[in-house]
């Protein structure tokens, strides 16, 4: 699992790179198309097995993931990489409310802290002022919904983990995703861009970890505590920001420790004083 925020890490660089010879829904199509192919082409065995739940809920995350990925890389068009990786954080704070108004579970007072500390870094990082305006531009406010519906991915596959194939179930929700993407592009006015090697290699290399991750993810859900998972997955915005860092970016000093503060909300929504793990 930290291998994986490694690679989630790294993901926002490439990303970065390959938007510069695509559009954003046909990069994340083309991402989980690759991504899709190749778990069906390791999985095709037990794809007869497929039950209507594995269908349904494979669907039902795909639509999550098409929606955060491509919030996401839409976002990264107006901000940095380290921008990203910390509003991206958001996510895990944002789980507890997701499964508060899905599932009527109440969240844990460590919860709400974690919350408004991660509100407060959001601020920070869109580097607004606030005696002026709360406003987060575009970039911010794109990534900030592509982190609450990653939010929803979780809380989905936590759902269904136990009840599905996780094989199967991986396979459709990156087709799922990728065919949502595709049949975007006409509402975002993207038409399918002029070929590159870079922009190949880019899509390649993540559709190739795209797989790599859902079935960590899928996996993680059922073997790992859910503060142990949270521990590690707050590494994720430390790479991203590590790499914008190696390829020149600069960040104000306010935003930064909003960065900080989003690492903080991750690792304080899901502390439990006094419990053992």
């Amino acid at each position: 699992m930290l291998l994986i925020t490694m690679v989630w890490g790294a993901a926002f660089l490439v990303i970065h790179i390959g938007l510069a010879h695509s559009g954003p829904m046909f990069f994340v199509g083309l991402r989980f198309a690759v991504a899709g192919a190749i778990s069906l082409l390791v999985f095709r065995g037990c794809m007869r097995q497929l039950t209507w739940l594995e269908m349904k809920g494979g669907c039902a995350i795909g639509m999550t993931i098409f929606l955060g990925y491509s919030l996401q890389t839409c976002g990264l068009k107006f901000i940095t990489i380290s921008q990203s990786a910390f509003i991206t954080a958001l996510y895990v704070p944002a789980v507890p409310l997701f499964q508060w108004l899905l599932m009527r579970n109440a969240p844990h007072p460590m919860a709400w802290i974690g919350v408004a500390l991660a509100l407060s870094g959001l601020l920070l990082l869109s580097g607004v002022d606030p005696l002026d305006t709360l406003a987060p531009g575009m970039g911010e406010l794109l990534t900030f919904l592509g982190a609450l519906a990653i939010a929803a991915e979780i809380v989905l596959i936590g759902r269904y983990a136990g009840r599905v194939d996780l094989r199967r179930v991986t396979v459709v929700q990156l087709i799922s995703a990728s065919v949502l993407a595709f049949a975007a592009m006409p509402a975002a006015n993207e038409e399918i861009p002029t070929f590159s090697w870079v922009g190949l290699a880019c899509v390649g290399g993540l559709g190739v970890t795209s797989v790599l991750i859902q079935l960590v993810m899928n996996w993680a859900q059922r073997e790992v505590s859910p503060t142990r998972a949270t521990l590690i997955y707050a590494c994720e915005p430390i790479w991203g920001a590590a790499i914008g860092r190696l390829v020149g970016e600069r960040l104000p000093a306010l935003a930064w420790f909003g960065g900080m503060l989003v690492v903080l909300a991750v690792l304080v929504s899901e502390w439990r004083p006094g419990r053992r793990h």
